[in-house]
């Protein structure tokens, strides 16, 4: 195209973030101002992004809408593009972030501007992660990330958000100091940190090996897996409901993203060799965390292990994000999250109780939600590869519905006995606009997937055909080597 639609759709959050910043006003119109500055930005940066989709090429596997400029004294270029693997977290990214306005919209009452200043930098940090083709420009932006989110759960969190924010920030920024020395260490050995050509690089055994590990401390903590994932519930517990959002659907994502764009493609011998560590991490995250979301009494605690635990089938955290937005719709009424203080809600609450079903039955991965077929395509593929793994991750499927289905029981259904309850209301506008999306997406892509998978399908078949070639190269070399 002859307009850099890709970086517009990374930097346009930004402008509208400096633009909420110069405005003026009394309070009451910089409130409102703020917020509709943050919606319309982010529903044009989605517009945008969809123009991305509708003229990307599904059939080639390599990167498009590519822009290249001299950077940082010649040796790092700003260097952005997406292919099938980075483009639907990036349409997903944009889609999401005005959901996460409109659910702020009344909850969030001091320092709006702030708050929606914030929302828009973390969109055009989170947007710049998955396009980015150069390491350095990909370290930037990933870690730019954590400093907004710091912030969001820090100043408008719940009463520990100070603790929370803090456990989050420091969990994270440690693990990624250790890829910030692989990729100084990768810089050494192919010259370049444009990450096209890492992908055709053949780095040597030894240096596979600890990059992958350096890799591992950072995205496993994003993810994350067990056991660095305790900074999760309590970030999720604090972080106001947009915030859980974010977290559960985007920001874990970039480990999963991290380990497809880099560990698969440019460690193949190391990810061949370290594969049962993460079966191991991935079979502990997905019992161990299920049988402690069974222990909680805190719906956002239960749902945020619950996403530790469906991190074992990295494809199923958008529905504890929309878990998320579930339980902010009653906590704004009630302002507890207590599942005790809850019962009969479906009595009030018929619509809320019919979205509040679609969710946890995406979750557990009935047939016919998007969450059945990312469990059933997860452990088809782990099924070939290790039938031991496969069979004791099925494990957590069964744990999932156990305490899905319990905290659903108890909040919604049961006579409405609370005098407390007596009086509360049924979704409003804004809640079905911010519901109804999600609710009809998950039903669409969980009865016809096709559209989501073709877009992957043939970036994910260069990766595995190029893993395949560098895996049977270096056991040659081994055989040459003996």
């Amino acid at each position: 195209m002859s307009w850099p639609i890709l970086s517009v759709t990374i930097f346009l959050p930004l402008v509208g973030a400096l633009f909420i910043m110069v405005m003026r006003g009394d309070d009451e119109a910089e409130k409102r101002n703020a917020r509709w500055v943050a919606l319309w930005t982010t529903l044009i940066t989605f517009a945008i992004s969809l123009i991305l989709l509708y003229r990307f090429d599904p059939s080639s596997a390599e990167f498009q809408f590519v822009e290249k400029r001299p950077w940082l004294v010649g040796a790092i270029t700003y260097h952005v593009g997406v292919d099938g693997i980075s483009l639907p977290f990036l349409i997903l990214t944009t889609a999401l972030m005005p959901v996460c306005i409109i659910a702020s919209w009344l909850p969030i009452q001091h320092r709006v501007k702030e708050y929606m200043i914030a929302f828009l930098v973390l969109e055009t940090l989170m947007v710049g992660t998955f396009a980015a083709l150069d390491l350095v420009v990909f370290y930037l932006f990933f870690e730019g990330g954590l400093i907004p989110m710091f912030l969001i759960i820090g100043v408008w969190g719940g009463p520990r958000r100070v603790y929370a924010s803090f456990k989050f920030f420091l969990y994270t920024f440690l693990g990624s100091v250790l890829m910030l020395l692989a990729i100084m260490a990768m810089y050494w050995d192919a010259g370049t940190t444009e990450i096209p050509t890492l992908l055709r690089h053949g780095f040597p055994r030894g240096l596979q090996t600890w990059a992958w590990l350096a890799f591992l401390a950072s995205f496993a903590v994003k993810l994350p897996m067990w056991p660095v994932h305790t900074w999760l519930p309590d970030a999720h517990v604090e972080a106001p409901t947009a915030g859980s959002v974010i977290l559960a659907a985007i920001l874990l994502k970039m480990g999963g993203y991290g380990f497809l764009r880099f560990s698969l493609p440019m460690f193949p011998a190391a990810s061949h060799d370290l594969a049962p560590l993460i079966f191991a991490l991935s079979v502990i995250a997905v019992i161990y965390t299920s049988l402690v979301a069974l222990a909680q009494a805190d719906m956002k605690k239960l749902i945020a292990y619950s996403s530790v635990a469906h991190m074992g089938f990295v494809t199923m955290g958008i529905f504890a994000a929309a878990l998320f937005l579930c339980v902010g719709v009653v906590y704004d009424r009630m302002h507890t999250r207590e599942i005790a203080a809850y019962g009969g809600l479906v009595n009030r609450m018929p619509l809320y109780a019919a979205a509040f079903m679609v969710f946890t039955l995406a979750n557990v991965g009935l047939p016919g939600t998007t969450g059945f077929i990312g469990e059933f395509l997860t452990l088809i593929g782990t099924f070939r590869v290790n039938t031991w793994v496969a069979t004791l991750a099925t494990t957590g499927i069964i744990l999932s519905a156990a305490y899905a289905l319990w905290l659903y029981r108890k909040v919604i259904f049961g006579p409405l006995t609370k005098a407390s309850l007596a009086t509360i209301k049924d979704l409003d506008y804004r809640e079905i606009v911010t519901l109804g999306p999600l609710v009809v997406l998950t039903i669409l892509f969980g009865i016809y997937p096709k559209p989501v998978l073709d877009l992957s399908a043939a970036s994910v078949a260069q990766l595995l055909e190029n893993y395949d070639r560098a895996l049977g190269a270096a056991k040659t070399a081994v055989l040459l080597a003996h």
